[in-house]
């Protein structure tokens, strides 16, 4: 987790590079667009005004996006914008898969349509 939190801005870079790239699906500019707007949004399912659980909707949330990122996107793609190394992406998405483990693998696999991108 500690990874994780050290490398949202890498992360962050990316997911920005990959709304704006054409060769990414739709289905995946049209997620992110959603979690950014969820995220920025003073409305959440838990308060953030709670001590530590009120940001731990957002933290599943984003957890779950950038694993079906990574596990939806090419990864040509993905390393085209990741700015360090494959490796290092490979620990983040296993922190993301981890962490994403809490929500249910329906709920996950409609919010990028159930396939992966051809």
């Amino acid at each position: 987790m500690k990874e994780l939190l050290l490398a949202l801005p890498r992360l962050a870079r990316m997911l920005v590079s990959l709304a704006g790239d054409r060769d990414v699906p739709t289905a995946v500019k049209v997620v992110l667009a959603a979690v950014a707007v969820y995220l920025a949004s003073p409305i959440d399912l838990i308060p953030d005004f709670i001590p530590w659980v009120g940001y731990l909707d957002d933290l599943v949330l984003a957890a779950v996006v950038v694993d079906g990122v990574i596990n939806f996107v090419e990864r040509p793609l993905l390393l085209r914008y990741w700015p360090g190394s494959p490796e290092s992406l490979d620990r983040i998405g296993a922190v993301a898969r981890r962490l994403a483990r809490w929500v249910p693998n329906r709920v996950k696999s409609r919010i990028f349509g159930g396939r992966r991108a051809a």
